[in-house]
Parts: C-alpha cells; structure tokens; sequence
C-alpha cells in the first residue's frame, strides 16, 4: 500500500495533482455532473497552502478592531470603546474580490506596560515577522501623533508594503483630514469608516495589488533548509531547559520564575546527523484578552513562531493535570496546520499513581490529537531525548504525505460500499469521488450527492489515518455537495 504513496508535491498548477492526474480527475466530474469551474474553484481553495498575511497596526483605540470585522464581514474580533481590549484569536481568515488572505488583528497593547517605545517596537515588530503587507490605521480625527511617527519609522524599516488607512472619516467633510495624512510619507491615505464601512472598498483594492499571490515560502525548501520546530506550551514547563539539553550547552536562560523567555530564540542545532531550527518560545500565560505587556507580546510571538513553524513540538508538565492552557496551545497549533508531537515533561517525577492517572487525562483531554506521537522526557535528566528526533521525522511524514488520486478513489469506492452515509429525510448522501488537494498539512476535496454529516465526515478521516497513516499531522477534509441540477441531467 504504502508504495503508492508518495510525499511532498509535484509543483504543478492544479494544486499537487500531476497533469495527467488532473484530466482523469476533471473528466471524472464531468461524468458526475459537477460544473468544471466549481470543480476548479474546490481544488484552488483547498490547494492553496499557507495564505498571504495581512497585517492591521496602530496605536490603540484608532478602530483596528472595528476595521478587523470590517474585513472579514462579521463580528469577531471584540470591540470596546477603550484602548488595550483584545481577544483569544489574533488571525482571522478574509476574502476580498475572489482572492484570500489571513487578516491578524495586533490591537489590544497597553502603551505604557513596557514604555512607549518598547511597546510600538514590539507592535510593529510582529507585523515584521508574520506580514506580506500592512494596513496601518490611524484616527483622522486626531491627525499623525508622535506614536504614529513612530510605528511609520520601524515600518519603513521592515521593507514590507503599507496601505494607510485614515479612520474615522464618517462624511464629506472629514476628507481634509484624511488628506493630511499625506504628510506621514506613507502614499495615499485611504479615507475609510470602518464603523460604516465608507471607503473600505478602495482600500481593500489597495491591500490586494500589496499582497502577492501567495506568501512566500516559510518552510524547509527543496534546497535543504533546515526544518523548523516551534517549542510551545504553558510559562515554566521546560521549554527553555529542553532546548539546552538538545542544544548540549546553555543557550537560553533558565529560570524558575514563569515567563522568562520573552523573544523566541531561533537556534540550530545538530541531532542525530541532521540541522534543525529550534524555536524556543515564550510560554502562553492566560487568555489573551486577560493579558497585558509584555504577557501579551508572548502570545503573539508565539502565534508568530507557530506560522513560521513546520512541526509544533508541545511540551506538558506531566506532574500537573493537563489544563485548559495546554489545549488551547495544542488547538492553536492544529488551526495553523501543522505537525505536531507531544512531549510530556518532568516525567522521571512521576510515581505510579500520577501515571495512572496522566494517562486517563491524556485519553479524555487529549483525543482529539490521538494522531499526534507522544514522547515522554525530562529536560532535567535528558531522559528518552534520543526519541524526539524520531518523532519529529514521523509527524514531518505525515505532514508531506499525499495519496494519489486513483488509490484515493478506490479507498472511498470501499467505504461507501461497506459503511454508507445514514439515511437522512428519505435520502442518502454519497460520497462520488475526490482528490488531496494539498499537503503540509493533508488536504482533501470531496464530492458529494448530499450534505455529509460531521460525525461521517470524522469517520471518514479516521478511516484515512487507519489506511494511509497520517500521523502527526492534522487533516483538512472539504465537502462539495453537487449542485440539484446535475442529479437531473
């Protein structure tokens, strides 16, 4: 079986399915009476790969937040008429005029936890870090403030493209305003309401000729670059000492109290023959919306070194319960699709009580990433450091893992016969064909006569992971339900 599977991509422009492949598959639909361009559409939105990032700063209370929902056509991102509100999520998904993007909204810093500068640095730093492009909002009401020349200069200095967005310009006569943003040097300022949406057309217009197509490539290339893994988890759960004991030597400071590290730290390091990139990151404290300063920089720079990633290495005390914190972090890494192995720490500690009772939490609090390898170690003792390396490998496998589309059709052909949906209101759906679109992570399309219900959609993932492996990574499954019209031709 596993000879007709293959990793990695081919590259081509159907997504990852060969030329050959693509004709097979589009006659395929034709006969299923699927329309070519809703096939094409299904393809190109589940092969799409990480999406090009957008990101919205300012000084606090400009509309950032406002401007968010605004984007993305509904209320997510919370919104309060004071400076220093923010959320659990930072990134949200958008769409402009057919084309995607992620939207991350940086709003939510104090300015005064850390200083002025300090924090400014540390807003437009992220920006740096995860962006193609930035929208940069500013209360036109108020007109440029010291703050505003401020994040202009560290913008100016990142090199990436800038839409500038004058806020607040409710009617006619706020345009003079607006137009007196010229002076920040940034171009054109986009006179925009994001509270009514006047204006936010244009300037979307303005955010997709600043996106490219696709972002640039974020991980190992064909050249050989070294794999990223993101170390993530709860402040003072061993990441820093993890990293040490892989790294042979202190790189990182250690210390008992929670949140030393602030700054990921990228180190290289040789296990096992092989480079790897180590990104040792600040721990996620509280709910985002519950932090401030430099707590909050933490989580948006973990955010950030989890997109940069390739696999999330998940480090849990296991002397204490698995919290609420610990799947947060782990959801975090699953949204952002990547592989993922998780180290449970501090394990030479354990007596035989505790185990017992970790490996009940682990089946109930943890089923959902049953799929992910699981290494217990000590960053103490250095105890089973020797089996990360492997369990890395095995997730980035599962990662880049695509099964051709003839043996993908098969597979389904086996399922439908032997496991059909259930009836739903005198009908029964069916699963007619469908394709991996992608991977890092997997991504599957399917076509269907019916609507396919969520528990039969898990059902056919698990049977995905039983057949073809998968492990250490998550899988995006897509349903497209063919149009009435078709049944009747």
């Amino acid at each position: 079986m596993n000879d007709q599977i293959h990793s990695g991509g081919s590259g081509h422009e159907h997504g990852e399915l060969g030329d050959a492949e693509y004709a097979e598959f589009m006659e395929l639909a034709a006969q299923e009476g699927f329309d070519p361009e809703e096939v094409e559409g299904a393809l190109g939105e589940a092969g799409h790969g990480p999406l090009p990032v957008l990101a919205v700063v300012g000084r606090p209370n400009v509309g950032k937040s406002t401007l968010v929902n605004r984007i993305i056509g509904r209320r997510e991102a919370v919104v309060q008429d004071k400076p220093g509100v923010t959320r659990d999520r930072v990134s949200y998904e958008a769409e402009w005029a057919g084309r995607r993007f992620k939207v991350v909204d940086t709003g939510g810093w104090e300015q005064d936890v850390l200083g002025l500068d300090a924090s400014v640095a540390a807003q437009a730093e992220y920006a740096i870090e995860t962006a193609d492009a930035v929208v940069f909002v500013v209360d036109s009401t108020v007109g440029a403030t010291d703050t505003d020349e401020a994040v202009v200069k560290l913008l100016r200095r990142a090199g990436k493209p800038v839409v500038l967005c004058a806020n607040k310009v409710d009617g006619q006569s706020g345009e003079a305003d607006a137009t007196a943003l010229w002076s920040l040097g940034l171009g054109e300022p986009y006179p925009v309401s994001s509270l009514h949406g006047r204006g936010t057309g244009d300037m979307l217009d303005a955010v997709l000729e600043a996106l490219p197509d696709a972002p640039a490539q974020k991980f190992g290339t064909a050249l050989g670059g070294p794999r990223r893994i993101a170390l993530i988890g709860r402040p003072n759960v061993g990441k820093s000492s993890l990293l040490n004991k892989v790294a042979g030597e202190d790189r990182v400071v250690v210390n008992e109290l929670a949140g030393t590290t602030r700054d990921p730290v990228d180190e290289l390091i040789n296990l096992g023959g092989i480079t790897w990139k180590f990104i040792d990151t600040a721990g996620i404290r509280r709910r985002v919306h519950l932090q401030e300063g430099a707590d909050y920089y933490a989580s948006l720079r973990t955010a950030a070194a989890v997109e940069k990633a390739e696999v999330a290495v998940v480090l849990i005390d296991s002397s204490e319960s698995i919290s609420v914190q610990d799947q947060r972090i782990i959801t975090m890494a699953v949204e952002a699709g990547r592989a993922i192995v998780v180290a449970f720490n501090k394990w030479d500690t354990l007596d035989e009580e505790r185990r017992y009772y970790l490996e009940r939490e682990i089946e109930t609090e943890l089923a959902q990433i049953a799929w992910a390898p699981r290494v217990n170690v000590s960053a103490v003792t250095g105890r089973h450091m020797e089996k990360l390396v492997p369990a890395i490998e095995t997730a980035l496998e599962g990662w880049e893992t695509r099964v051709p589309t003839g043996r993908l059709n098969a597979f389904l052909g086996e399922i439908v016969a032997s496991n059909p949906h259930p009836i739903r209101g005198g009908k029964q759906p069916r699963i007619l064909f469908g394709t991996q679109a992608g991977t890092k992570p997997p991504r599957f399309v399917l076509f269907s006569s019916g609507f396919l219900e969520h528990g039969y959609r898990r059902f056919v993932e698990r049977r995905l992971r039983e057949e073809f492996g998968f492990e250490g990574t998550p899988i995006h499954i897509s349903v497209r339900v063919r149009e009435k019209r078709g049944r009747n031709k």
